[in-house]
């Protein structure tokens, strides 16, 4: 299962887009998206998903 982002919590800090080690999120438009193709979740890299444990207002919640 990928992640997303509630965009109309997100303060676009940029946070979660440095640590994803896939690059699985970027901008669009004026608001971060995750690509869930490419979010593994960070299983084989971390304990638990980056861009859950690095946001600010908690706004990257499971699909």
């Amino acid at each position: 299962m990928a992640y997303r982002i509630d965009t109309g919590q997100c303060s676009v800090c940029g946070s979660c887009e440095f640590e994803c080690p896939n690059g699985a999120i970027r901008m669009k438009g004026e608001s971060y998206i995750i690509n869930a193709a490419k979010c593994t979740e960070c299983e084989g890299h971390f304990d638990a998903p980056q861009c859950v444990t690095v946001c600010p207002t908690d706004c990257v919640l499971p699909a």
